[in-house]
């Protein structure tokens, strides 16, 4: 119906913000070391916490928002978004990166994201659209990286790494009619859990004694690890490799561009097959591409090549993962069931960033963090084999 799919159009906008800016940070972290002298691993710790941050902050995003709806939410965020980046060129101390970088850009991004917009729009569709609606939510985020990527390097380039920080505040501020839209939606009256429990606190608590949950868990935690290795040490890698900055931002934006496609093609297949089987691929595909990467010639056209062929299942593993959460358990507390597997993927996030500042730091090279990744890779794609889901039925012939 169309007050449902505008709800879903805005839900795809306003992520194209607030990933956009969250997944350009990489690109900020030789700038400020040569700027303020803090060192890579000070500043990868900054972006470290920032992972966890914006992992943590989802399920409380989402209790607040199946309490009171998602456009309170969503506006704070922004704000909070906004001022982080124009708080970030003021500090010249660890610890006021950390603050600026790792707690408010990351928690004002966070209660914009997944959590809350995913739950919000899938509360107003039926099962069969709810795949399809993630996935175009999700490519919104993708072409959030697609267009802020090149962008963020460019103002870099031209303007400084500090006024690059003042324009994605005001990109952020910019967002806010967007959440007064989601805002104006009126509620729709949510899903029943299947189980039949009462109350969000019986809710967390029979998921997490839920293996299958729990597995989802430890398949994401990794997601999360590779994730947040590339997107803030990419960059760097680049230029270990001798190749020009914006080889970097070139990539990171094909990865965003890939997966836009890969988003769209995640929330259709869920509509068609276990989403436990499409989670497997998706990560045994990884593990394959970061080993094929290892033995390939470190060239431009090698990145171009390699972000492509990861951007396909980059973010494109949300609607699967919170396809599985809601067969589990429904949608009426979907944003705070699926905001806890999402703090499961940050807190691999926040091992992702910080180790491979200190592999850097500690070796000169990223070698072992491209060995752990693909590991990681494959333990997720067999630790969501086992995980409680019934296959798909075929679709019953019209009368």
């Amino acid at each position: 119906m169309p007050s449902a799919l505008s709800a879903v159009l805005y839900a795809a906008l306003l992520l194209m913000v607030t990933m956009g800016v969250r997944q350009s940070s990489g690109l900020f972290i030789s700038p400020i070391n040569t700027s303020t002298g803090l060192g890579i691993v000070s500043l990868s710790l900054a972006l470290a916490i920032g992972q966890f941050v914006w992992g943590a902050i989802q399920p409380v995003a989402g209790a607040v928002a199946d309490r009171y709806g998602p456009g309170r939410v969503l506006a704070t965020g922004l704000i909070v978004l906004a001022l982080g980046c124009a708080l970030t060129p003021f500090m010249d101390s660890s610890f006021g990166m950390m603050m600026a970088l790792g707690v408010l850009s990351a928690a004002g991004s966070g209660a914009g994201s997944f959590s809350v917009l995913i739950g919000a729009a899938s509360r107003k569709l039926d099962s069969a659209k709810r795949g399809q609606a993630a996935g175009i939510i999700n490519a919104g985020g993708s072409l959030g990286q697609f267009v802020f990527a090149p962008l963020a390097q460019k103002l870099i380039t031209t303007v400084g790494w500090m006024g690059a920080m003042y324009a994605l505040a005001i990109a952020a501020l910019a967002a806010l009619p967007l959440a007064r839209a989601l805002r104006a939606r009126e509620p729709v009256v949510s899903h029943a859990a299947p189980d039949g429990s009462g109350g969000l606190r019986h809710a967390v608590r029979d998921a997490l004694r839920d293996r299958s949950y729990l597995l989802l868990h430890a398949g994401f935690f990794t997601c999360g690890f590779h994730i947040a290795f590339l997107i803030t040490h990419l960059p760097g890698e680049v230029g270990l490799c001798g190749l020009p900055a914006e080889v970097a931002s070139s990539a990171l934006a094909l990865i965003g561009l890939a997966n836009i496609a890969g988003s769209l093609l995640a929330g259709w297949a869920v509509g068609r097959w276990r989403s436990k089987m499409i989670l497997f691929w998706m990560y045994a595909s990884r593990a394959v591409l970061v080993l094929i990467y290892l033995a390939s010639p470190q060239t431009e056209w090698t990145f171009y090549l390699f972000a492509i062929g990861l951007g396909v299942t980059w973010l494109a593993t949300v609607p699967p993962t919170a396809g599985v959460v809601g067969k589990l358990f429904g949608t009426r507390y979907l944003a705070t069931l699926f905001g806890l597997t999402l703090l499961s993927h940050q807190i691999g996030g926040f091992f992702g960033a910080w180790l491979g500042g200190l592999a850097l730091e500690h070796t000169g090279n990223y070698l072992w963090m491209w060995y752990a990744d693909a590991l990681l890779a494959t333990i997720a794609a067999l630790v969501n084999l086992p995980i409680r889901e019934a296959r798909m039925q075929p679709a019953a012939a019209p009368a």
